[in-house]
């Protein structure tokens, strides 16, 4: 088996926002500080303008795109049995799987190419089915083989050619019948008698096998160097070397090589055991992008396959999770958000604090363990917080989040009013994206009872740009509410320096439970919420509240 690390993945949302990026790569690296073991953080989707800046900023990479986590070939310990040239003999092909114990041997080209497979089946067929006494030459079996097959000895020829043309025959008549039936380019199998050696090279055999270890004399030597007659000379008896020589031919000839089942690394588990159900082989080849030969995998492997092992961070609820996270075995999560359902098959370190951000709980996880943190670290814990509290502006925004945010400013060697400016300057430049890019950009669904709703938000500090989106939003999101598959979709476009939001509803009853929500006497065709800047802590409880209500 080859043996496979099993690193832990830090993953936020998806949609990220900056808290989600910034904290799993944050907690990502604490995790390594601390244990000394692989952590590695992914995102759930697209990087936003205003993360893309912060990362940029402070020279930190994006963590890679990850869409679905569910087991894959790569993740598991599958057999690396070595790939072989397609033109060794069955009989080496038949010792290497005795002595690995496999059922399948992989043939690759000079490049590590898959080229095909042989199983044992394939090589007993070639002993039962094949009575052709040409198959040698149509194997185009090289001598070499010949000569390990029957632990030979060369006497005269080049063992690097191949048998391309002839029959397989035995000489044990007369040298008189043997001129009968020898023809041009045979290989002829014959003892010490002298007659029948000369009879053969003078019908211009190809090749002549002389047995028992007999001594060929210098006359027939060189009688077959000037007619390029190959010489070979083996220990066995004429009937055992007749038997051994088909183990001669190269398994190319043998292997399948049309139709190969295999596999990719990046396949999944799941969807690769219903094709395996289909088939009867015992062993199947895997190839990463280019067709390169990996190793084999088989029904048993699957078996003791173990799961992907995650770490959710600024999230705990299952819609807003990556896709397959019920597949997964999920170490531990780290929220500042409402409890939201998650299922686990076993306990979980599970940390939730009413906190403005995720990346305050990071903070404080360092100081706890005793873990410096570097600039850069720091950099993006503090844009977090910022961005999460709208600096400091949000209602739920503590004392315990100013604080941090002001120990990650000093750390990271940033002033925070000037900086956050310019972080949501990037984040605001809003007029070169499209409407299904400023709608998701951060964007969550929710469960109230048997009504699934969506909540979206941008947040500027140009209130002039959030008016222009707000004409081209009303239209979007009336033409494309069927494909959110939600029941109401709600979108918040928050005015940093205003402190309040204009609120966009789609979906039946939808304006309607936020006219309940905020208490709003006379409705107007769009709804603005003076003081209202969070969604979690004002525009989700309130919604909840009345949807739950309806609900009852």
């Amino acid at each position: 088996m080859k043996e496979k690390e099993r690193p832990v993945w830090v993953i936020g949302h998806m949609n990220p926002d900056t808290d989600s990026i910034c904290s799993a790569i944050a907690y990502a690296n604490l995790k390594r500080k601390i244990t000394g073991r692989s952590y590695i953080p992914k995102r759930a989707g697209d990087i936003s303008t205003e993360t893309r800046y912060v990362l940029e900023h402070f020279g930190v990479e994006e963590p890679e795109l990850v869409f679905d986590v569910r087991t894959q070939v790569k993740d598991i310990e599958y057999r690396y049995t070595k790939g072989v040239d397609g033109y060794i003999s069955l009989k080496r092909a038949w010792e290497s799987m005795r002595s690995i114990q496999a059922h399948t041997l992989p043939i690759v080209d000079k490049n590590g190419k898959l080229e095909g497979v042989i199983t044992i089946g394939d090589i007993a067929k070639s002993y039962m089915e094949i009575y052709d006494n040409k198959i040698i030459s149509e194997a185009k079996t090289p001598y070499q083989n010949i000569i390990e097959t029957l632990d030979g000895e060369m006497v005269t020829g080049d063992a690097k050619r191949r048998v391309t043309k002839g029959k397989m025959l035995i000489a044990a008549a007369n040298p008189d019948l043997m001129e009968s039936y020898i023809e041009k380019d045979d290989i002829v199998i014959l003892g010490n008698r002298y007659e029948s050696q000369l009879c053969a090279i003078e019908m211009d055999a190809q090749c002549i096998i002389v047995c028992d270890g007999s001594k060929v004399s210098y006359t027939i030597t060189k009688l077959a160097e000037n007619k390029n007659c190959t010489i070979i000379k083996t220990p066995y008896d004429t009937y055992t070397a007749a038997r051994l020589i088909n183990q001669s031919m190269p398994i190319r000839h043998f292997m399948c090589h049309e139709g190969i089942i295999s596999f990719a690394m990046e396949d999944y588990i799941e969807e690769i055991k219903e094709i395996m159900a289909k088939k009867r082989f015992h062993d199947f080849p895997i190839v990463d992008l280019e067709g390169k030969y990996e190793g084999m995998v088989s029904r048993r492997i699957l078996m003791n396959a173990k799961k992907k092992r995650l770490i959710l961070v600024d999230h705990n609820e299952r819609s807003q999770s990556v896709s397959g996270i019920e597949d997964t075995e999920l170490l531990e999560i780290i929220d500042h958000h409402r409890l939201g359902g998650i299922q686990t098959m076993s306990p979980v370190y599970f940390r939730n604090q009413p906190l403005g951000c995720t990346a305050t709980i990071v903070y404080q996880m360092y100081e706890e363990n005793g873990v410096e943190i570097e600039p850069q670290i720091a950099g993006l814990l503090c844009s977090a917080i910022l961005s999460d509290t709208l600096v400091y502006r949000s209602p739920t925004c503590t004392e315990v989040d100013k604080e941090a945010a002001k120990k990650l400013a000093k750390i990271a060697g940033i002033q925070v009013v000037k900086y956050a400016r310019e972080m949501f300057k990037a984040g605001s430049n809003l007029m070169n994206k499209s409407c299904e890019e400023i709608l998701h950009q951060d964007f969550k669904k929710f469960n109230a009872g048997e009504i699934t709703l969506a909540v979206g938000q941008i947040s500027s500090i140009n209130g002039d740009e959030l008016q222009i989106v707000k004409e081209k939003m009303q239209k979007y999101m009336q033409e494309s509410f069927a494909e959110q598959g939600v029941s109401m979709v709600f979108f918040m476009l928050t005015d940093i320096m205003e402190e309040s939001t204009d609120l966009l509803c789609v979906g039946n009853g939808a304006k309607e439970a936020a006219v309940k929500a905020f208490e709003i006497k006379e409705p107007a065709e769009d709804l603005w919420l003076k003081g209202v800047v969070s969604r979690k802590k004002q525009l989700i409880p309130a919604l909840m509240t009345v949807l739950q209500q309806e609900d009852d």
